[in-house]
């Protein structure tokens, strides 16, 4: 237990910064909303690991922090006047766009956090903890299978107008040009081969780069402002 009790105050601390930033930005802020819907998945962890269904918790809350630091990190950069990752400038520079609507905004953090973040936090936590993604993939799923479900409540949520309606919403179709499983398949793929050019630090920086910028692209895209 007091193992367990070391490792969970990090995650204590990125959620007390969420928090804080939930409590700061304004509702309709483009990061207000992605912040929103990060601060429960982040939140939804925690009861996760707390009620163990993370067969090795150590694991889960080192993914977890390295994670949402990340995130944190792309926030600082922002307020501190310096540029973040280019998956992140697109819902930074569009934040309080009026075309865009909140969903747009929840999707466009997700995708970047996942399609980004996550595969280089997999690559901190092997460094970390000394081992394999192999070794991490149980708690890189349930993560993933957390998203997943939290996805279809968002959409379900932020989704406007009656299901009659949504059809012909072009929201409908930029959205439905994006899957966060299969985003979340592509990061696996990304993190095995950033593992597997540890050794050739120029290669592994050129493919993070490039990774950074198809992410941002794909940003951009859902951050299509649309007509009311």
């Amino acid at each position: 237990m007091a193992q367990l009790e070391h490792f969970t105050t990090p995650v204590d601390r990125v959620i007390d910064r969420m928090r804080v930033l939930d409590g700061t930005l304004p509702e309709r802020d483009g990061v207000a909303v992605f912040n929103r819907v990060y601060l429960a998945v982040t939140e939804a962890l925690d009861r996760y690991v707390t009620a163990g269904r993370f067969a090795d918790a150590r694991a889960a809350i080192t993914l977890d922090v390295r994670f949402a630091e990340r995130y944190l990190a792309a926030v600082g950069a922002v307020a501190d006047d310096r540029r973040p990752p280019a998956c992140w400038r697109p819902l930074f520079q569009y934040r309080r766009h009026p075309g865009v609507r909140p969903l747009q905004f929840a999707l466009a953090g997700i995708n970047a956090h996942i399609g980004h973040d996550l595969a280089l936090a997999l690559v901190d936590t092997c460094r970390t903890l000394d081992c394999e993604p192999v070794d991490l993939e149980d708690e890189f799923d349930r993560v993933g299978d957390l998203l997943v479900s939290l996805e279809e409540r968002i959409r379900e949520d932020l989704m406007p107008g009656p299901d009659l309606l949504q059809i012909a919403d072009p929201l409908t179709h930029l959205l439905g040009a994006w899957s966060l499983d299969r985003a979340r398949d592509a990061t696996w793929t990304a993190a095995r081969a950033l593992w597997a050019l540890r050794g050739l630090p120029d290669v592994a920086e050129e493919f993070r780069e490039r990774l950074d910028t198809a992410v941002g692209f794909a940003s951009r895209m859902l951050l299509t402002p649309l007509p009311d």
